[in-house]
């Protein structure tokens, strides 16, 4: 298998993943089964296409094969009641509509996924594994890009999905989107969720780009209509808010061969300020329902600072370092209060924040943390201490996941020995 045929079916595979899951789920009422047999449309593609070449349309090829695989299935388990006949009569009726498939998905998966991500979320699963099991089998993150986002180990986000999966399958949860009572129970987990996939399109976590625009703007939609149906959950627009004001900075993020750009070093005349109004918006309106303190909205008002800073040297970073403390005292997290630290140290000095930075050292959470050692590279820089900080950046691309962030530190390590050579 050539690599340029296998980085195309991943590369599909990423897109028609929550498709084919949305579509399958619908109709069988089962969500892991439905989760096994798109990974089995997956492996047919490793098979077949690398012989007889990419379909012309990719994602339909998929879905038939799904679809196939499906209607298989429900023939071998002997189809004993009316239900499973009515299934696979439609089934088959669906495999000869193929062609017409992805227009007509186009228009319902927003609301499908949606509601599978509440049905993972239910209650009788695990807190911990709500999320990781939405992230994995609907939304189509890999296990190490999951592990990342939560500090993990991959073996313990492994283990925590498989048995949310056996529970979801042996307790016959229902496929809905709940009202009243029940969303609430679920919400806040399903914010968790649209936050966590918000978060790797905006840094992907690994792989050749730093940017994967379609997770943020699935998790955009998807936050606009919690925000509609939920319209008293402060969080829910204190997310939304969040997201906004965040994605309002795309178009700056990169430069033109798609390397990233600082905050410090963005053009701010590319940030969408039509996308910061609806977003400074959507925070008056978490403030409004007394959801200023929310996990999210304290998040969206720090994000609101440096939007409403017209230069970098504007922002008001004593305003964002009492932000981070007040989301530090909601939220015991080791990379919150790495993020002060950064705020501290625009604010105070970098001297201030090495000391909160070195504080952190032996925090197991941050282990494999890339950014830790990125923080404590750009500080001592400023201090002047350029070995060290060529070490720490050198360290920092080392844990480094993402081939576009690794080649920005490996570039910050070199830039911190040349200065150091010129140290007298």
């Amino acid at each position: 298998m050539t690599d340029d045929i296998h980085r195309t079916i991943l590369g599909v595979w990423r897109i028609e993943q929550p498709r084919l899951i949305t579509s399958l789920s619908r109709m069988l009422r089962d969500v892991p089964l439905a989760e096994d047999l798109t990974q089995e449309a997956l492996v047919a593609a490793l098979e077949h296409w690398p012989t007889n070449g990419v379909p012309e349309k990719p994602g339909a090829w998929l879905m038939a094969t799904a679809k196939r695989r499906a209607l298989d299935h429900l023939r071998h388990a002997g189809m004993r009641t009316r239900k499973h006949g009515m299934l696979a009569h439609d089934l088959a009726r669906e495999q000869e509509t193929m062609p017409d498939l992805d227009s007509a998905l186009d228009d319902d998966i927003g609301d499908e996924l949606l509601r599978l991500i509440f049905t993972a979320c239910h209650p009788r699963l695990a807190r911990e594994a709500r999320a990781a099991l939405a992230l994995r089998m609907i939304c189509g993150l890999t296990t190490e890009e999951i592990a990342r986002a939560f500090l993990q180990s991959e073996a313990t986000i492994a283990q925590r999905i498989v048995r949310a999966k056996r529970t979801l399958s042996e307790s016959g949860l229902a496929y809905e989107t709940p009202r009243g009572e029940e969303l609430s129970e679920r919400l806040a987990s399903v914010l968790e969720v649209v936050y966590l996939i918000f978060n790797e399109g905006y840094t992907a976590s690994r792989g050749d780009e730093w940017l994967r625009p379609q997770l943020c703007s699935e998790a955009l939609r998807m936050g606009r209509v919690l925000a509609t149906i939920a319209p008293q959950e402060p969080e829910a627009h204190g997310l939304l808010a969040l997201m906004e004001l965040n994605a309002s900075r795309m178009a700056a993020r990169t430069d033109p061969a798609g390397d990233p750009i600082l905050l410090m070093d963005q053009n701010r005349a590319l940030w969408d300020r039509l996308q910061i109004r609806r977003g400074q918006l959507a925070l008056s309106r978490a403030r409004e329902l007394g959801g200023a303190g929310g996990f999210y909205a304290l998040q969206a008002a720090i994000v609101a600072c440096h939007a409403e800073a017209e230069t970098s040297a504007a922002t008001d970073w004593t305003r964002i370092a009492a932000l981070y403390g007040d989301l530090a005292a909601l939220v015991h997290s080791p990379v919150i209060e790495l993020n002060r630290a950064v705020a501290v140290g625009m604010a105070e000095g970098p001297l201030a924040a090495l000391a909160i930075v070195d504080g952190l050292a032996h925090e197991p959470a941050l282990k494999a943390y890339h950014l830790l050692p990125s923080v404590r590279g750009d500080l001592l820089h400023k201090l002047g201490r350029h070995g060290e900080a060529r070490a720490a950046f050198e360290a920092a691309a080392a844990l480094a996941g993402n081939t576009r962030e690794r080649d920005l530190l490996q570039r910050r390590a070199a830039m911190a020995a040349k200065a150091a050579g010129r140290d007298p």
